[in-house]
């Protein structure tokens, strides 16, 4: 599949299920404002992402102007446990390149799954995409918002209740509406 067609498809889950959901009432004007990266691994060799990771961070270090990278891993993560152990290399990635509060990472899997919850419970689709995506978040940027924002710590408690309100069935035809989003 192409890199444009990858991207598009993670613009769509974005747009219609993050932003028109309000999973994260942070993601609308930086989506509007053109300030998300939007960065395709090119390999599954686990060395390779790590690398582009680390290159993602750089990348962000240097661009002020961008607020923050979607680096969508295509090939090699399918299997959720699989993902689950990137996600613990690219923590400490940030810690061995001494971004510890400086950079976070949020994370997204088509079959993103919480301890303790059934598969095919509605709220997993708060963390659901398209393709397996890690979020690269400003932590500077992060505590504004959160400050500006409120009380933060009902946002996951709204949206399970919002995903399980619209059921199992909905939120899986809005994610599968963006996998065959036509460029």
């Amino acid at each position: 599949m192409k890199q444009a067609d990858i991207i598009q498809q993670t613009r769509c889950w974005l747009e219609s299920v993050i932003i028109a959901l309000n999973f994260c009432p942070f993601a609308r004007r930086e989506f509007i404002n053109q300030r998300i990266r939007y960065s395709v691994a090119d390999t599954p060799d686990l060395a390779s992402v790590l690398q582009q990771l680390a290159d993602e961070i750089a990348y962000l270090e240097h661009h002020s102007n961008t607020e923050t990278t979607l680096f969508i891993l295509p090939t090699g993560l399918e299997q959720f446990d699989d993902f689950l152990d990137l996600i613990d290399l690219g923590d400490q990635l940030i810690d061995d390149l001494g971004y510890r509060s400086i950079y976070q990472i949020a994370h997204f899997h088509p079959d993103y799954c919480f301890d303790g919850v059934e598969p095919d419970d509605a709220s997993n689709f708060t963390n659901r995409s398209p393709w397996p995506t890690l979020h690269l978040l400003r932590e500077s940027s992060l505590q504004k918002a959160i400050e500006a924002y409120g009380d933060t710590s009902v946002i996951p408690d709204e949206n399970i209740k919002l995903a399980r309100k619209l059921g199992f069935a909905k939120m899986q035809a809005l994610l599968n509406q963006c996998r065959h989003t036509d460029t």
